[in-house]
């Protein structure tokens, strides 16, 4: 690897390890609060919670017609 080839890489490594720096960060226990807020907020709206109703599941067993 050349210097040139290696100083570009070094400088990308920089820009990035900036980049991740800037980033605004939250107390793990902040994040777990909010994060267990909205899904109560949400519990609601969960099919896997609430289930689906039978007319719009798509997953649903196929009717079968019967002629008599």
């Amino acid at each position: 690897m050349s210097s040139g080839a290696s100083v570009s890489a070094l400088q990308r490594l920089v820009e990035q390890l900036k980049l991740e720096a800037s980033v605004e960060r939250i107390k793990v226990s902040q994040a777990a609060a909010e994060l267990r807020q909205y899904c109560i907020q949400n519990a609601c709206k969960d099919a896997l919670l609430v289930g689906v109703p039978a007319g719009s599941n798509p997953f649903r067993e196929p009717r079968s017609c019967t002629l008599l």
